[in-house]
């Protein structure tokens, strides 16, 4: 278990170094806030649509924090004999097989996988359609630069 987690650790950390200018990294609450770095968001399902209740770490690199789309209530937890509770979609996983229950566990609902895709898209085309621009504009400055005349250049793109 102890290699398992080694090699978790490190399969992480090189999609956290990267070089690309977005980087999302979903994970559980786990060894990570203290291994690496704490994450720059903890969402949870509810906050997206689904009536769940499940944190989600999320390590984000050149992209901004989700906006929560429709918050609806978690439902109710499992409580136990010793105080402690959980929610009762992960509670209920106990009794499965390992591998589903694993498989039910990793799950990412629905609601938080399409606000990613719908505002990190949005953003990242953003970003790339300013870079773009920014590009177009420093170009034609600089030509307009090594004129004979020199004088300011404005661009409409």
């Amino acid at each position: 278990r102890h290699k398992d987690r080694e090699f978790a650790i490190k399969f992480f950390k090189m999609f956290a170094d990267a070089d690309c200018d977005f980087i999302a990294i979903e994970n559980p609450v786990g060894i990570m806030s203290s291994e690496w770095r704490k994450p720059n968001q903890i969402i949870n399902p509810y906050q997206f649509g689904d009536p769940f209740e499940k944190r989600t770490c999320l390590w984000l690199k050149g992209l901004p924090k989700l906006e929560p789309t429709n918050i609806v209530e978690p439902p109710k937890r499992t409580e136990f004999a010793s105080g402690k509770s959980m929610p009762t979609w992960y509670a209920d996983a106990r009794t499965l097989p390992k591998e589903e229950r694993a498989k039910l566990r990793s799950k990412t609902f629905d609601g938080i996988a399409n606000a990613m895709a719908v505002q990190w898209s949005s953003y990242a085309c953003r970003q790339q359609k300013n870079s773009r621009e920014l590009l177009r504009l420093n170009t034609y400055k600089k030509l307009c630069a090594s004129a004979t005349e020199q004088r300011d250049c404005l661009v409409v793109v």
